[in-house]
Order: structure tokens, then C-alpha cells, then sequence
């Protein structure tokens, strides 16, 4: 597990209605990999697109079934063994969008 990397959920997440959903991981690649550690920070991704400067559209061409964003103003500890379906990795391009919507989100800019 990485920083950037895109995961679905299976099972049934409170946080979001209960229903499953689309997460990416923001935690440093330090704790993300590492086996010890259960959880990992997440952004999670979201259907609408509200057009938000703390929002990153993705959509099909990041491996997501529709156009959506990932959310950085609803930053979630999830555990890692909710994350069961690896989706892709963020370009490098998504990934920079990515770092400024989280600065923007946590008032770092």
C-alpha cells in the first residue's frame, strides 16, 4: 500500500451511509507499507464533483467506474484491511493535484 494509491471497500463503511466506497491513501508511504501499522489516513471519493478547491476530479481514466473527486476536506482513518480492492495508482499529474488540494484542505498553503 502506497500514497496515491486508489482502493474500494467491500464491506459496508458507516462513514459513508453504509454503503462501500472508493478511498485514496494520503498517509506516508512509511506507515502505508508497513505491516505493523492497521490503519492508513484516506481521502475518500466521492460520485458528485462539487467543483471545491480542496476537491481532485478523477474519473474511467484513473481507474474509477464515473467522473468523481476525492475529497480532501473529509480525511478518514480507515483500516487497511477494509481496503480490499486495489484500483490504481494517481498519475503524477493527479498525484501534484492531490498535494495542493490536501494543503489547501488542512490550511498549509
Amino acid at each position: 500500500m502506497k500514497w496515491g494509491e486508489i482502493y474500494r471497500t467491500h464491506e459496508r463503511v458507516p462513514e459513508r451511509g453504509s454503503k462501500p466506497g472508493f478511498y485514496v491513501v494520503v498517509s506516508r508511504d512509511f506507515i502505508a507499507g508497513h505491516d505493523d501499522v492497521t490503519t492508513v489516513v484516506c481521502a475518500p471519493v466521492y460520485g458528485e464533483v462539487l467543483g471545491l478547491r480542496t476537491e481532485v476530479p478523477v474519473g474511467p481514466a484513473d481507474g474509477l467506474p464515473r467522473d468523481s473527486a476525492i475529497r480532501c476536506d473529509f480525511l478518514t482513518l480507515m483500516f487497511k484491511r477494509k481496503l480490499t480492492g486495489f484500483v490504481a495508482t494517481l498519475s503524477s499529474g493527479r498525484q501534484a493535484e492531490l498535494k495542493r488540494a490536501l494543503a489547501r484542505a488542512l490550511q498549509l498553503d
